[in-house]
């Protein structure tokens, strides 16, 4: 084999094993960048005392009311509502009801939960939150309005399939509440669905 065969034929080995480029790696450069940025950030004595005042207590608030208003609990619970309602109907269930859902079921579920508040202390709405386990299958419970402070549920919205002779299907959107025991049933609305049975929730 030729000289310059052979030379060629290493530099192509090289250049496969080893790549054409291999970065240098400069450790002082880096110590220096790594020193720029803690002094941007401020010397430890610094930081310390800048965090000393608790940023208005958000670590004891729960995370899911971040950004809410104080003025308007409903907002977020509404919100919440609607989503686990929307999970506990499924999407095959979903893709069939959501626009009566939104236009007659969603505007009493947020009259419920006006007036669950009204009858809670409503200044103390920051530690009322909703479950995010609707019951699956053919359970009813959509969600439950909770005090987080003692885990004791306010409110439990359910929804009921029930079969109606020569009508079919329908679904019975209803909550209780603690003050009776959440023995009675509070009405929300009804959609219907068909005469044939609807799928399991949650499908």
């Amino acid at each position: 084999m030729k000289l310059w065969m052979r030379k060629i034929a290493v530099a192509l080995v090289a250049f496969v094993t080893l790549g054409l480029y291999i970065p240098q790696f400069d450790a002082d450069v880096e110590a220096e960048q790594s020193k720029a940025i803690d002094s941007e950030k401020g010397s430890p004595d610094e930081a310390g005392s800048e965090t000393s005042d608790p940023p208005i207590l958000k670590a004891e608030l729960p995370d899911t009311y971040a950004g809410v208003s104080d003025s308007d609990p409903v907002e977020y619970l509404r919100d919440k509502a609607r989503e686990q309602a929307m999970i506990k109907m499924g999407p095959r269930i979903t893709t069939k009801v959501e626009d009566e859902f939104q236009t007659v079921i969603l505007p009493k579920m947020e009259e419920a939960l006006h007036r669950i508040l009204d009858e809670n202390v409503t200044d103390e709405f920051q530690y009322y939150s909703i479950t995010e386990q609707p019951s699956e299958g053919f359970g009813e419970r959509i969600f439950n309005i909770y005090d987080e402070r003692t885990g004791h549920d306010l409110a439990r919205f359910d929804v009921r399939r029930e079969k109606r002779p020569m009508e079919g299907y329908w679904f019975n959107f209803h909550y209780h509440i603690k003050n009776d025991g959440f023995e009675e049933h509070h009405e929300i609305g009804e959609i219907y669905w068909d005469k044939n049975i609807p799928p399991k929730w949650m499908a």
